[in-house]
């Protein structure tokens, strides 16, 4: 389970979308308080998911080979197998001109509240899910997998502390380099959401095979 949980969180943490949107946060007219919005909503999107999977198993793995066990199996290999298949189809689709995204040109006026709805839109919830899935194996009555769960929401929100840390002790030098990086994920998305797409989603559908015919 900690190892899954790790290359979910990893993926999440460096998915392009929603790191451009809050580098534009960022470089808005309050930009560290609405930076600070979407990432707390972020933040309590991972954290509400964990805690009704943990609210489901009431902290106590399925019993193994079990149908429960099974069934759990299953749903991460679908999240796998769709995150592949996703990933695939991006990989085949024509390349499509990536312009700025509507809502880019009102930021300067958004809310707080409107920031934090915004990291909501932008959650990839497939990868979530597959978190999800992986943590209906956890045992809270250990301390590792208390450790595992919550190293996972905070790994797959780094990205968004380390950037808002960053603009509040330096905002100039973060404004130059954080639009610089946000250029850099504009020119690359689509290799970047295929790449992440397809390596959890190879790394899920193996995982749950082998789980399933050991």
């Amino acid at each position: 389970m900690v190892l899954d949980l790790v290359v979910i969180g990893t993926a999440i943490t460096l998915g392009p979308l929603h790191n451009s949107a809050f580098i534009l946060l960022l470089s808005s007219r309050r930009g560290v308080r609405q930076g600070l919005a979407f990432l707390l909503s972020w933040l309590a999107n991972l954290v509400a998911v964990i805690a009704a999977v943990v609210l489901l198993t009431g902290g106590q793995p399925p019993a193994r080979h079990s149908v429960p066990s099974t069934a759990a199996i299953v749903a991460k290999l679908a999240f796998g197998l769709a995150l592949a298949v996703y990933g695939v189809h991006r990989r085949r689709r024509p390349p499509r001109p990536h312009g700025p995204p509507r809502w880019a040109a009102r930021v300067d006026n958004a809310s707080p509240g409107a920031a934090a709805g915004l990291a909501w839109v932008l959650q990839p919830w497939g990868l979530v899910g597959a978190g999800a899935a992986t943590a209906l194996d956890a045992n809270l009555s250990t301390l590792t997998d208390w450790l595992a769960l919550t190293g996972y929401c905070i790994l797959a929100t780094l990205s968004l502390v380390v950037m808002e840390m960053y603009a509040l002790w330096a905002p100039k030098a973060a404004n130059a380099r954080l639009n610089a990086l946000r250029k850099w994920l504009g020119d690359h998305q689509e290799q970047l959401i295929v790449t992440l797409a397809l390596l959890v989603g190879l790394w899920l559908t193996a995982r749950s095979i082998y789980e399933l015919v050991a």
